[in-house]
């Protein structure tokens, strides 16, 4: 394969999640101009309570104009920022929960192709009930799952957020076959 060249990055918008870019590349001797989305990443848990249940959060996804079923999860504060410190802090603050227990599950690219969004996602056990600390914007809804009705859930395509079913997925391969 040949390489791709980008000539040139220019900034079209910054929004207060991602910028929005529009690269200027060179592919196979073509000229070629590709949109690009930068988001600083993020971090999303795997929440298990004490009875193997999974913590879940219910909230409107204005992208979608529908409220969605998900994992803990948000946006790192800085770039830099640890995506342990991250998983933290959104479990404390989504779901209202705390732990020290996080184990490292994987990591995910949401949209290859236009975006290099990446997640990565921890397991939390041994969860101390907290309370919630959404923001003013925020309305959401804990709820606790069993896992084979999440798993039924993803094969029946009512669950189809990336981050979700990855995280669902390599829990139950890892620890619940």
């Amino acid at each position: 394969m040949e390489p791709i060249k980008r000539l040139k990055r220019e900034l079209r918008a910054q929004g207060t999640v991602i910028g929005l870019y529009k690269d200027t590349v060179e592919v196979n001797g073509s000229i070629a101009e590709w949109d690009y989305i930068h988001h600083d990443g993020a971090a999303a848990v795997v929440a298990v309570n004490d009875e193997g249940k999974l913590l879940m959060v219910r909230q409107y996804r204005n992208a979608l104009d529908r409220f969605t079923l998900e994992l803990p999860a948000g946006k790192l504060d800085a770039p830099n920022e640890p995506t342990l410190e991250c998983a933290k802090r959104e479990l404390e603050e989504e779901a209202g929960y705390y732990t020290d227990d996080f184990e490292y599950l994987l990591t995910v690219n949401t949209t290859v192709a236009f975006c290099n969004e990446k997640i990565d996602l921890y397991l939390a056990k041994n969860l101390k009930k907290t309370r919630q600390n959404l923001d003013p914007e925020e309305q959401i809804n804990v709820e606790v799952w069993d896992i084979e009705d999440l798993k039924q859930m993803i094969y029946e395509g009512k669950m189809t957020d990336s981050k979700t079913v990855a995280g669902i997925m390599t829990y139950a391969a890892k620890y619940c076959s």
